[in-house]
This record gives structure tokens, sequence and C-alpha cells, in this order.
């Protein structure tokens, strides 16, 4: 028997059939033919590829796994990421970021068990790639490609002050114990990504008229993982929106969708990640402090903490910004910045509006706990951080 037709008729077995003793069937065929351990790979692969064309990126590929499979396969499908990587072409500069992201990036292949558990392991993977429905493209291109919006050479170009002066001043609001210092940490940041959104703008206009590629709004995929994935998504749309951004939450697959201009992209990702550490220490501290007057705190004051916190920071993200911005436009640059962000913001929701035609919105579930509510505005007010947001859904 040929190797392909062994991998073949594994795969009419196992893929297409989801009973269990169809998928041990398959397994035991793959088991029992070594020899078919490349063509397997080779299949593999293939999958991956036909993700890509499908609009999947590497991140999101290791996200669906985790959250529908076990470690075994999240190590599997990450090797053949890797594997498949050489011979892809390139992506640009934040697909080369998730691909460096990848668990176990310093390994040649997964740890194997016996060959039926490991053929068993690779089908179950298999059958979870092959059903993954179409994502919308992330490029600004043509369709059918899976490049990013051009970037004006950024990927050339070191890290700017601005981006590494928000670098630090987030870290050290995560790693501070004050509410109050990380909050005004916080708020320099927006304060600087702010003044840096002004300047990548204007940098943009000066462009237009040159041979250089005119900046176009791009857009990426940030994960947004349980437990209380509703307030998280709130957390990241508030960031999107006080970042001239737009996120459109993918409940089923755990992630949102920002789209906006690349300064800004990087400013959401930078922000919302540190907001979500802050939150997280703020939750603990609250918690203690519950559980030392002799009150047991439950899933619903954790979800309606996260949804205060959400809540006021987006108001104190938007004011803080907006602050800044205004700055910014007054005096002799008003005349040409004020049309810039204009039509920038004219972009982001035309880009919006084609890449999601049909969004629907949602409201908070589980957010009754009034000590859960008081205790997440008080951390986000510590931090000084407002209005319930509605969800954009896909």
């Amino acid at each position: 028997m040929s190797t392909p037709r062994t991998v073949d008729r594994a795969f009419e077995t196992a893929l297409y059939d989801t009973a269990d003793d169809a998928l041990d069937t398959a397994a035991s065929l793959l088991a029992a033919d070594p020899a078919a351990d490349a063509e397997l790979g080779r299949r593999g692969e293939e999958f991956v590829a036909t993700a890509w064309r499908r609009g999947w990126q590497p991140a999101d590929l290791v996200r669906i796994v985790r959250r529908e499979l076990d470690d075994v396969h999240v190590r599997l499908v990450a090797a053949l990421i890797r594997t498949q990587a050489p011979h892809d072409r390139a992506r640009g500069p934040r697909w080369a970021a998730q691909l460096d992201d990848l668990p176990d990036a310093g390994t040649t292949a997964p740890p194997r068990t016996d060959r039926f558990s490991h053929a068993t392991a690779v089908l179950e993977l298999y059958r979870l790639l092959l059903r993954l429905p179409a994502l919308e493209p992330l490029e600004a291109g043509a369709a059918g490609t899976a490049g990013e919006a051009p970037r004006r050479g950024r990927e050339n170009r070191p890290e700017s002050r601005a981006l590494a002066r928000i670098r630090a001043l987030l870290a050290k609001a995560e790693a501070t114990g004050y509410p109050e210092e990380a909050e005004a940490l916080s708020a320099k940041a927006q304060e600087l990504m702010a003044r840096h959104s002004v300047d990548e703008a204007l940098l943009a206009a000066q462009a237009q008229g040159s041979a250089t590629s005119p900046d176009v709004p791009g857009a990426c995929r940030i994960g947004v993982e349980p437990p209380y994935e509703q307030a998280k998504a709130v957390l990241l749309d508030a960031v999107a929106d006080a970042n001239h951004c737009r996120a459109v939450w993918n409940e089923p697959f755990g992630f949102s969708t920002v789209v906006g201009f690349e300064a800004d992209l990087e400013a959401v990702e930078l922000l919302y990640t540190s907001l979500l550490v802050q939150a997280e220490a703020a939750m603990t501290k609250a918690e203690a402090g519950q559980r030392a007057g002799g009150r047991k705190r439950t899933k619903t004051f954790r979800q309606s903490f996260l949804a205060a916190y959400a809540h006021r920071a987006g108001t104190r993200l938007r004011a803080a910004a907006e602050a800044a911005t205004e700055a910014a436009t007054t005096g002799a640059a008003d005349a040409t910045l004020l049309p810039v962000l204009a039509s920038r913001e004219v972009a982001v929701t035309d880009r919006v509006e084609r890449m999601f035609p049909q969004t629907t919105t949602t409201r908070l579930r589980g957010t009754a706990d009034a000590a859960g509510w008081t205790e997440g505005t008080r951390a986000a007010d510590a931090a000084r951080v407002g209005h319930h947001r509605s969800l954009k859904r896909g």
C-alpha cells in the first residue's frame, strides 16, 4: 500500500466522520505505517496554508486550538506553522512577530508518545483545521492576499522614542502596588499615545504628495480570553475608541478585530495588555479585602469588578486622549491637522463597514454584584478612570 493511500484512507475514515470509533480506526492505520509520517506532516502544512488563505493568522490558529483542544494539539499546530513558514511568502512584521511568539519556539517538534496516541492527536487537530470558517481578511490590499497595510518602511525603523517611553510608563504602572500611581502612569502613557498618533498623522499627510505609499488603515486581532471575556472585550473597545480605532468582538473565536492606523494599533495593543494586568492585580487586592471582611467573593463579583473597571477606564482614557489632541491642534498646525484627523477617522469607519457590513450589539451579563461594581469603579477611579459601552460583534 502506498504511503499517500494510507493517509487518504485515514482521512476518509476520520476527518469526515466525528465518531470516536472512526478516529480510532484511522489512528490505527497511521500507527501501523511509519512511512506515512512525512506525508501526514505535508498534509498538515497544506491545512495551515489553507487557513492562511481563509484569513487566519498564526496567533489565531494557536488561540482556537488552545480553546478547543489540549496542550498536545497546541504544540502540534505550532510545529506545523513553523515547518510551513519557510515555504510561505513574506507577510509583514506583525505576522513575523506572531511566528516569533509561537509556543515552544525553541523545540523542533512536540514530544511524542506511542504512535497510536500521536496519530490520534494529529487527526483531532486536522479535524479542527478542516472545519475552520473563513475570517474577514485583515489586509487592506487586493482580495485574496494576506499582506499588511503599507507601513512606510516602519519595519526597517527602530522603535520610536515615544513608544519606548510609553512601554516604560506602562511597565512602571504594572509594577507599582499603588493604584493612584498606576492610574497616573497609565494616563501619562495615553497622553503620549495621543501625541504620537498626531505626529504619525502629520507624517502620513506629508507623504501623500511624495512617492511614498500613502498610509491606510490596517487591522489586527487581539485575543480576548476567558474568563470574563465580555468585560475584557468592553475594556478593549474602550482602549480602541480612545486611540482612534474601532473594535469588533468575535465571541465564538475569542478575539476582537481592531481597525485603525498602524501607530494607533500599536498603542491599543500596548495599553490593553497593560490595563488587563493592572485590573487583575487590583481585583485580587479587592477580593482579599472582601475576604478579610468575612464576605465570600463570587464569579459575579469578578465580572462586575472588571466591567466597572472597563466602564471607568474608558472615560478616563478618552478624556486624556481628547485633551492631548486638543493641545496638539491649537495654534498654527490647526488648519493642517484637523482635516487630516477627520479624514483618518472617515477612513477607519469606512474600513470597518467594509470588513463588517453586519454587526450586532450585546449587553454585559453577570454584573449585578454591587460590591464588585463599587470596587471596580474605585480601582479605576483611584486611577480615576465611565459609560456603559455596547459591544460590536461580527
